[in-house]
This record gives C-alpha cells, sequence and structure tokens, in this order.
C-alpha cells in the first residue's frame, strides 16, 4: 500500500505508539483514536501532523462512527485500520464475576466490531482497504484466571475470520496479529521476575503490522498470525 490513511485504536498506549511512529516514518497519514481523556503532551507534539482523537468510547457506536467521520473529513479516505484498543484482567471463575467477562467483551471484542463496521463503507466504496486486529497466543488456549480475556480474544480471531469471508471478493483483507507478552513496562511492572528478552517488542510487533498494510500481504486475508519472541 502507497502512502495511505491508517487509522489506530488504542494509539496511545506502548504498542499503539510503536506502530504509529513505525507506520508514520514510512510516510502514512494517521487517525489516532484512544480512550484516554487527553492526548499526552510529548504525543501531541510528536504526531502534530496527524489527526488525534482522545476520550473515545469505542464500545458505543456512534461515537466510532463519529470518529471515523472526522478522519474521512480529514483525509477523504480511509485505508487502513489497526486494532489495538483491549485490556486485560487476571481472574478466576471461582473467585470472579460474569462483570470481569462482559468488561474483557466489551474492551478488546466490541471495539472492534464497532471500528470494523464503522469504517466498512468507506473502503468498500473504494473497493480497497486493510484491516489487522491485535488477538492474543492465549486465545488458542486458556490458562487458569485467564477465561474471560481468552474467550474475548477469541472473539477477536473470529471476527477476523468471518470479516475477511465477507470482503474477501471485494478488495479488502483482514487479519489478526496474535502476540505472546509484549514487552511493555506495564508488564514489566507486574512480572519482575520474568526474562524480559524472550518477550515479543513492540517494535517488532509494529513491523508485521506495517507488512499486513502494505501491498506485499495482498494475498493474506482470515489469518491469525502468531508472533511469540521467544517465549
Amino acid at each position: 500500500m502507497a502512502t495511505s490513511v491508517i487509522l489506530i485504536t488504542g494509539a496511545f498506549g506502548a504498542l499503539g505508539q510503536a506502530v504509529a511512529r513505525h507506520l508514520a516514518a514510512q510516510g502514512h497519514q494517521l487517525g489516532l483514536l484512544d480512550a484516554a481523556p487527553a492526548v499526552p503532551p510529548a504525543l501531541a507534539a510528536e504526531f502534530a501532523a496527524h489527526l488525534q482523537l482522545p476520550a473515545l468510547d469505542l464500545s458505543q457506536p456512534a461515537a466510532t462512527q463519529q470518529a471515523v467521520a472526522a478522519a474521512q473529513a480529514r483525509f477523504g479516505r480511509v485505508d487502513g485500520l489497526v486494532n489495538i484498543a483491549g485490556g486485560f484482567r487476571w481472574e478466576t471463575l471461582e473467585a470472579g464475576s460474569a462483570a470481569t467477562w462482559q468488561a474483557m467483551f466489551t474492551i478488546n471484542l466490541l471495539t472492534a466490531v464497532n471500528t470494523c463496521q464503522a469504517v466498512l463503507p468507506a473502503m468498500l466504496a473504494q473497493g480497497s482497504g486493510r484491516i489487522v486486529n491485535i488477538g492474543a497466543g492465549a486465545a488458542a488456549k486458556a490458562g487458569a484466571g485467564m477465561g474471560a480475556y481468552a474467550a474475548s480474544k477469541s472473539g477477536v480471531q473470529r471476527l477476523t475470520e468471518a470479516l475477511a469471508e465477507e470482503t474477501k471478493l471485494r478488495g479488502i483483507t483482514v487479519n489478526a496479529i496474535l502476540p505472546s507478552i509484549i514487552d511493555t513496562p506495564a508488564n514489566r511492572r507486574d512480572m519482575p521476575d520474568a526474562d524480559f528478552s524472550r518477550w515479543v517488542t513492540p517494535e517488532a510487533l509494529a513491523e508485521v503490522v506495517g507488512f499486513l498494510l502494505s501491498d506485499g500481504a495482498r494475498a493474506i486475508t482470515g489469518a491469525g498470525i502468531p508472533v511469540t519472541g521467544r517465549v
């Protein structure tokens, strides 16, 4: 894909920033979407040439559609979407609650559903588009305390597969990346005794995202691609 307009959800987080930097370096125009109430000042300066949309509740279809409309008004088109917005909660079924399952499905799956639906009209009208969802390697088999998270990320993979089938003859590709533990400051704080060198870095994931958005990946759709470092 030549210079394009790419929307990134969860853009202010560790992975979102890495993806944004990688794509900006490639010359793409970006729409940076995030639930944070304000853009961190350093990011606001770094990405001043791009569209910045904080305080977004992507679990709400109307708000999501308004964000995509703002990007279309700014750039005239939307060529790609990278769904990074999400969260994690460790909780056993015995000690937990159904509310945790609802929360994980809302932040990890419903946000992706809403953004995919919001960008589809533009992509279908222009006969081209790239969608990359961030799933999780852990979705293949849930460990103890991972049920809600793994189930929601499994839903992201099923969303990816279904949408890929719906759009495969219409110029759109839809793929998912399945990371292991990502080397972020938050994960280092939560697991201080781990061997961080084995984790996959945000920058390595950003390169895979960039490839899936490119013309070189035009023949790939409906895939779930493990990117696991050495975990």
